[in-house]
């Protein structure tokens, strides 16, 4: 995943404003209490969050298991003047040489995690580097919108640069949406090449991933909406869980 979509990821997320992302991200550190200095970012991308927090005066580690997007992002990050250290790594199996004060993992990267020993495994590692009263935050493409918005739905956009063609399936036993992507993209001899791709998402329940937390040794401090504090909405497409390792 992610081997030629890295070249076309930022203008599949032109709709993401990194920079409200990174506002909702400060007003939880204030509203929890935490004053991080260090951040990890789990599934970085190419990089953009790590980049807007890193201008904001934060010290950033980003990883993901993409070299191509990391590619991408050592490049972003060069032309803005961000010093981020960048890792290739799986989040599963990810190690740091020291702890962080707050762990990031955003655009339903924890989605592509579909096996709940997985899960747990990744929890596990992210209480492991964490320091003491830390926040791990992340947010899910919610059931809903796996099941509903995406679920067994055929998506398209045609434009003279790039087109793509979004075909889903929903398994509602194993509860996984899988994504087969077809780009066609046009090359610098005018002529256009296409690549495919196959993601896959898992939806879990806000009691499977308060489960899952408390059993990696993290707290769930709550669940909400997408870039806001309120309750999920039962048709709530995006959801922000923050969760906390005990002071002592």
């Amino acid at each position: 995943m992610y081997t030629h979509m890295a070249e076309v990821y930022d203008r599949l997320t032109h709709d993401i404003n990194y920079t409200e992302w990174a506002d909702y991200l400060q007003s939880a550190f204030m509203k929890f209490r935490c004053a991080p200095r260090l951040i990890l970012e789990l599934g970085c991308g190419t990089g953009s969050l790590a980049i807007e927090l890193s201008k904001r005066g934060y010290d950033m580690i980003a990883l993901d298991s993409s070299v191509d997007m990391l590619g991408k992002a050592y490049q972003k990050a060069k032309d803005a003047g961000a010093d981020i250290l960048f890792l290739n790594q799986d989040m599963r199996e990810f190690e740091l040489y020291g702890t962080v004060d707050a762990v990031l993992c955003l655009l339903d990267s924890i989605n592509y995690i579909t096996s709940m020993k997985d899960l747990k495994k990744v929890f596990g590692l992210v209480r492991n580097y964490l320091n003491p009263g830390g926040l791990f935050i992340f947010d899910t493409n919610s059931p809903y919108k796996l099941s509903h918005v995406l679920g067994n739905e055929t998506f398209y956009e045609l434009g003279d640069e790039i087109s793509w063609v979004w075909q889903n399936t929903y398994d509602s036993k194993k509860r996984i949406t899988t994504f087969d992507i077809t780009f066609f993209v046009k090359s610098k001899n005018g002529l256009y090449e296409r690549f495919d791709e196959t993601h896959r998402e898992r939806a879990y329940t806000r009691e499977e991933m308060e489960g899952a937390l408390k059993s990696a040794g993290l707290q769930l401090l709550g669940d909400y909406g997408n870039l806001n504090f309120s309750k999920p909405a039962p048709s709530e497409e995006r959801i922000f869980y923050i969760a906390q390792k005990a002071l002592t």
